[in-house]
């Protein structure tokens, strides 16, 4: 958790007159701040945020100029770097044809980086990638010129110079395709001079939204919690509001309320989702309430997209964009509402490169664009949940499904009690259950959240256990494929025939289900049922996650087999049965937020049954039924759990009652990690309030062969870690080969 309070930012620094006139310069580089240069007379009116080429060294480089202070607390303000004297200053080189970064966005760059402990220029790099500086290649198209006296007509050629005259100027392709003609035609006639190349004007990128195009019926539940979303978005000014309402209870089409009056104010909106194969599902739905697609930002966007999106947010026609959390480092020109949806999941957290938390840091952003926040949940995180209850966010609560649907009934299936055949995972009573709905020509689910048909396999001689080579894991089998991998480093081989150690035949076994076993266990169980697999080995992108979607809405699927992918919000309103295969798994460990992100993903996973008419049914299979996680299913007394949770976490002042800063040691070799971590250990900083654990080996202690060790800051809340964590760092050097990573608020402890 963050608290984003900020003064404004100074103005931009003055040309002093006694010196050259110089500006500060961000480059998308790991240096610890801006460089000053010196600004050349035909450049004078540079401003904060302009995009600039400036020379680095050798090389010419692309940079923001930027503002000469941050305004940041005091404990986030970082040592500032040497000035340089007038005569070694280097010019700028030009400013870019660019449309510069907003005030905002600048400050926002700033505190992320200052928070994360992370190189600003790091953090710029994420605004900036290759879109901004990138020109746009414009479109030419093709016009009638004046035909030559001796050009050779015939009836295709007249057809498009006809074409031409009355439509053009067009595209190639498309002037052909008006003229009934093939390519070659319009390109000989532009040889022979009677088409002339003009440049299009560019079509806008995205249609607007109309806010009054298709509003939805609300019950009553909902249209108040609507109209006070409204209220809020309308109004504008900083606000976070957590929207908590139970699956299918409609909060998507609620908060798309608040979107339509945040474009009726004529400002733009960002959506953040927790997963790019989200994007299909929600982008019809969008385009259904207003008429037109919004923007996407992801990863899988092409090149070209990414640099018109950028520019289309950048100039304000993109009016809402919806994306992963990289989205949160567009340059909105309007932002005036920032919607998280899903706000609990941990895939919000970044963990390369820059750590970030995106449901955190759009808490920032909204204060920096002085702009309301809605997070969205049906499981809301612990840390929301306790600014709920310090008064510092609204709550908005839905406690029933939309159209009169009833919350699915739920039941553990004890495996102790009603056991599996040998060999087989799936017990007798779920099977049972599953026959039955499928009998009445309703869907079912099943849940395994584990890719591959097997985590594990060894050799029944030796004992010999198939283990990745540059990370402390096991490589998992993908039969469908035919190959051993692992899921942290990617590192791949085929499946072996015989045992690696032994060379043994026929000896290695699969220990335990992933859902390619799970799928091979239902084919055999039930031959007659369409199944489809949803995973991320299965949808490899946001269309084909779209396509199955398609096929369970049209009933042309019996059985859904998946991943956590299954559990992100869809609407399938034949589906009646979810059975969970292994609810356990993710419960052991030493993970801070296991029980919490258990409860909340299989309560996720029970939310897809019985979403319309038909009732629904979860059964979770489970060998400790009597665990506070199972208990919570299948009461549905979600709030008793997480106050649970709170109290078990607030005497030793774990998150959200403390604040922890992870430090990640690296290194090529075991020595060179260790004396680096002893090293820390011994200069740990020691004070009331503040505990470190550690160095101790990580439970990846080998990932993409690097040996990795651990040490955690532990602290009260009121206590700011970065400047401790800062001052610790200044005592280390790291050993040759070594490096040292910090994650602030760590997610994930491996």
């Amino acid at each position: 958790m963050v608290n984003a309070s900020l003064d404004k930012r100074p103005p931009a620094r003055k040309p002093e007159s006694a010196g050259r006139p110089r500006v500060a310069v961000l480059l998308p580089l790991p240096f610890p701040g801006p460089f000053d240069y010196a600004v050349p007379p035909a450049l004078a009116d540079l401003q904060p945020g302009d995009i600039v080429s400036v020379p680095l060294g050798r090389r010419t480089e692309t940079g923001v100029v930027w503002d000469p202070a941050p305004a940041l607390p005091p404990e986030f303000t970082p040592p500032p770097m040497k000035p340089v004297a007038d005569g070694r200053l280097k010019p700028v080189l030009t400013r870019l044809d660019q449309p510069p970064l907003p005030g905002a966005l600048r400050r926002f760059v700033d505190w992320v980086a200052a928070y994360t402990l992370s190189p600003p220029g790091m953090v710029l790099a994420m605004a900036l990638r290759t879109a901004a500086t990138t020109p746009i290649t414009p479109a030419t198209g093709w016009a009638a010129a004046e035909a030559p006296p001796d050009l050779r007509e015939t009836p295709a050629r007249r057809r498009v110079l006809d074409v031409a005259t009355s439509d053009g100027p067009l595209p190639g392709a498309e002037l052909a395709r008006r003229a009934g003609v093939g390519a070659g035609v319009v390109r000989g006639l532009a040889d022979a001079g009677a088409l002339r190349a003009v440049v299009l004007k560019p079509a806008p990128p995205f249609a607007t939204p109309a806010p009054a195009y298709c509003p939805p019926t609300l019950g009553d539940g909902q249209r108040e919690a609507a109209q006070s979303l409204r209220d809020l978005a309308g109004a504008g000014g900083f606000s976070v509001t957590l929207l908590e309402g139970v699956t299918g209870s409609g909060k998507t089409e609620i908060y798309l309320e608040a979107i339509a009056a945040c474009l009726e104010r004529g400002r733009q909106v960002l959506v953040l989702l927790p997963e790019i194969a989200l994007s299909a599902q929600w982008t019809g739905r969008f385009a259904r309430r207003f008429g037109a697609e919004p923007a996407l930002w992801h990863s899988d966007l092409s090149p070209r997209l990414r640099r018109v999106t950028w520019h289309a947010v950048a100039e304000g026609s993109a009016r809402v964009v919806v994306g992963a959390r990289s989205a949160l480092f567009l340059p909105f020109a309007e932002l005036g509402l920032i919607i998280v949806d899903e706000e609990h999941e941990s895939a919000f957290k970044q963990e390369d490169g820059v750590t970030y938390h995106a449901r955190d840091m759009a808490v920032v952003r909204a204060r920096m664009d002085h702009a309301p926040i809605i997070l969205v949940s049906a499981t809301p995180s612990l840390e929301t949940l306790a600014n709920v209850g310090a008064g510092r966010y609204r709550h908005l609560a839905l406690t029933a499904r939309h159209g009169g649907a009833a919350m699915p009934a739920v039941r553990t299936v004890d495996m102790r009690a009603h056991p599996p055949e040998r060999g087989l995972f799936l017990s007798p009573v779920l099977t049972e259950a599953m026959q039955a709905t499928m009998a009445r020509g309703e869907q079912a689910m099943l849940f395994l959240n584990r890719r591959g048909y097997a985590p594990l396999t060894l050799c029944r001689t030796c004992g010999h256990r198939l283990q990745c080579p540059n990370c402390t894991a096991w490589l998992v089998e993908h039969r469908a494929r035919r190959v051993i991998t692992c899921h942290h480093c990617g590192y791949q081989e085929p499946t072996p025939p015989t045992c690696p150690s032994c060379h043994a035949e026929a000896s290695l076994t699969p220990i335990g289900p992933g859902v390619e076993r799970i799928t091979e266990e239902a084919r055999a169980t039930f031959p007659d049922a369409r199944l489809l697999v949803m995973a991320s080995d299965t949808l490899p992108g946001p269309a084909a996650t779209a396509d199955a979607v398609a096929q369970i809405a049209r009933r042309e699927v019996d059985l859904v087999i998946g991943t956590q992918i299954v559990a992100k919000g869809w609407h399938f309103p034949h589906l009646t049965l979810v059975g969970v295969v292994d609810a356990d798994l993710g419960l052991g460990g030493g993970d801070l937020r296991a029980a919490e992100r258990t409860v909340q993903l299989l309560h996720q996973v029970a939310g897809r049954a019985g979403r319309a008419e038909a009732p629904g049914t979860v059964l979770l299979q489970s060998y400790c039924t009597e665990h506070p996680v199972m208990q919570a299913l299948v009461s549905g007394d979600f709030a008793s759990f997480m106050r649970q949770e709170a109290e078990q976490r607030r005497p030793g002042f774990w998150p959200p009652f403390g604040r922890l800063a992870a430090l990640i040691v690296s290194a090529d070799t075991p020595e060179a990690a260790d004396a680096t971590a002893r090293a820390l250990g011994a200069s740990a900083p020691r004070g009331e309030g503040m505990q470190v654990l550690g160095p101790a080996p990580a439970p990846l202690a080998i990932l993409r062969g690097r040996h990795r060790r651990r040490l955690l800051l532990r602290a009260r809340r009121e206590i700011a870690l970065q400047p401790i964590v800062r001052q610790w760092l200044e005592r280390v050097a790291p050993e040759r080969g070594a490096r040292i990573d910090v994650d602030i608020d760590p997610v994930s402890f491996l």
